[in-house]
């Protein structure tokens, strides 16, 4: 299956640690090969980068693990494909506009025989079960509110429309609106917390260390959530099958379990 990488701060933060070692996971075992794509929150607007190749041999890749760019909130995905052919428009993340803001979506897992009605302004551009997940979703929340309702009322909302969704099979996902990160897992997420006081974290896919004590400021914090942990000197916590937890500030701030 694909892999999921997302990030949430309290400062903008840049992400090319972690990318490093989340990109070098797109080639070297014929895996994840299908794709790749980032979206970084900058203010109201978002950077969104996606290509084809694999995120190992991409020169987009290259350029996000040498450019710091900072974020407050960034997801990141790289593509095994299993419904969709190999193309620019089956990469994730997406990103639609919904309430007069940006929301980006990733998806790991495989939907089968999912089809929901779409007869609101979002339509997928691309053949995935994901990009369908995507416009339903919004479809529903658009349907549902007029406006944003607030991270809990949105939480328990999005709890019922994943509830719903992973009826039809694997559905972890992170989707953001560049203030809060909503993940949801069906079957292995994990995440960390890095804050003060900060030590040295090193990456499990490459030959790469990072005293974060030199790099970030007593006050910073910043939650780390991945499909597979990326160091080998931290403690990640697993997500429970079924739990979608948001997070704020770069802390979770929710955590329910809404499928099983």
């Amino acid at each position: 299956m694909c892999q999921l990488l997302g990030m949430n701060g309290n400062t903008p933060t840049d992400i090319v640690f972690s990318f490093t070692g989340f990109a070098t996971r797109a080639g070297r075992t014929g895996e994840h090969v299908d794709g790749w794509g980032i979206a970084f929150f900058e203010g109201a607007g978002v950077r969104h980068f996606v290509d084809h190749e694999p995120a190992l041999l991409s020169p987009v890749a290259d350029l996000i693990r040498h450019y710091p760019i900072k974020s407050r909130n960034v997801i990141a995905h790289i593509r095994k494909a299993t419904v969709g052919r190999v193309a620019l428009e089956n990469c994730h993340p997406f990103v639609r506009e919904l309430w007069g803001r940006y929301w980006v979506f990733a998806h790991n897992g495989d939907l089968v025989n999912y089809l929901p009605t779409l007869d609101g302004p979002y339509r997928p551009v691309g053949d995935t079960d994901s990009e369908r997940a995507f416009c339903w979703m919004l479809q529903s929340l658009r349907a549902r509110f007029a406006c944003h309702p607030g991270v809990e009322a949105l939480s328990d909302a999005l709890g019922e429309l994943s509830a719903g969704v992973a009826q039809h099979g694997t559905f972890n996902f992170m989707l953001s609106d560049g203030e809060a990160l909503y993940v949801h897992c069906s079957t292995r997420l994990h995440y960390l917390v890095r804050q003060h006081p900060f030590a040295t974290a090193s990456l499990s896919d490459d030959e790469v260390s990072v005293d974060f004590a030199q790099v970030a400021t007593p006050d910073d914090r910043v939650a780390v959530i991945v499909t597979e942990p990326l160091t080998t000197n931290e403690v990640w916590r697993r997500f429970e099958p079924g739990e979608l937890m948001v997070f704020v500030d770069g802390a979770p701030v929710l955590a329910r379990l809404v499928s099983g």
